[in-house]
């Protein structure tokens, strides 16, 4: 299935900033059964857009406005193909347990062992655990153990829109019982490494058909996370709708949690109260929507990512 999406950032501000500083994750990733064929960033006002491979293989845009400026909007647009997801089984041996220490022994997996700034132990955390069984995880596979943990932590929370920050700790959700897709990831991640099974936090886009509508928010980007399984490699668990990842999620960058993965992050100088819009668009397509008075705003917009720079970030894509 081919996806033509357009990711829209507007920041506004109250007067004039003289600098702004900005990190994008924005770049569908191409690996396993995801490939991004096109990506192009724009951003007004002008500016020079850098980019590397972080050290996690998501690949990040910067760039560097230094005059003033009242606004700054970012508009991406990528063209991604995503096959089919390989079967994941119905059961798994008691055993794997046994393999995936091996596993954990043989290669570095601490920083998706260890707990994170948003994904941590906490009493809030320890009574939810006791609530849906995450305590007890030899009482079956690794990966029945996963799903039970899936389940029960969509069974725990409401999909209540706004009702955290993006910068809310899990204690927040967890008490109020209701989240965005972000809380839902953190608290299943922190479950599920404190049963020493490496897990990550992966955000993307998730394409919304019509049952999926009331699930998770429409325009907006999405969040989920993979766990490490023997024979199986990392594995996609959506605990907002509780399902396994699928054709339909689209992976744009993975961390230990959402602090390593937003998708803009910056400063600015000066004294002034920003204003935000987002839109996401994610389309059935095979080719990037072209510019519409909708989100281009009658501002005018142009590309600066050049040639070589394009160059660089293939070939980083490719050594994935």
């Amino acid at each position: 299935m081919f996806y033509a999406i357009r990711h829209f950032t507007r920041y506004r501000y109250s007067r004039s900033v003289w600098q702004s500083m900005m990190e994008v994750r924005m770049h569908p990733r191409s690996e396993g059964n995801q490939r991004c064929f096109v990506f192009q960033l724009s951003v007004n006002p002008r500016a020079r857009i850098f980019g590397y491979t972080d050290s996690y293989g998501n690949l990040v845009h910067h760039f560097d406005l230094p005059s003033r400026h009242s606004h700054l909007t970012i508009i991406s647009d990528a063209l991604v193909n995503i096959e089919a997801q390989p079967s994941i089984p119905e059961v798994m041996e008691y055993q794997a347990w046994q393999e995936l220490e091996e596993l954990i022994e043989k290669k570095d997996y601490w920083d998706m062992l260890m707990p994170s700034y948003f994904a941590r132990s906490s009493p809030e955390l320890e009574k939810l655990a006791e609530e849906i069984g995450a305590n007890e995880r030899r009482k079956r596979s690794p990966l029945a153990f996963l799903h039970d943990i899936s389940s029960g932590v969509h069974r725990s929370f409401s999909y209540v829109k706004k009702s955290t920050a993006v910068n809310s700790p899990i204690e927040d959700a967890l008490r109020s019982r209701q989240g965005v897709c972000q809380d839902f990831a953190h608290v299943m991640i922190a479950l599920v490494r404190n049963a020493r099974i490496p897990c990550r936090y992966v955000s993307g886009y998730f394409y919304h058909s019509t049952e999926d509508a009331h699930l998770v928010a429409d325009g907006a980007t999405h969040a989920w996370v993979e766990a490490l399984l023997p024979g199986l490699g990392w594995v996609g668990f959506d605990p907002t709708i509780n399902r396994l990842a699928s054709e339909q999620h689209i992976r744009t960058a993975t961390g230990r949690d959402y602090a390593d993965v937003p998708p803009t992050m910056g400063v600015m100088k000066g004294k002034a109260d920003t204003q935000l819009q987002v839109r996401v668009r994610v389309t059935p397509s095979q080719a990037v929507l072209p510019p519409d008075e909708e989100f281009a705003a009658d501002e005018e917009w142009s590309q600066f990512l050049d040639e070589t720079q394009e160059s660089h970030l293939a070939e980083a894509q490719q050594q994935q």
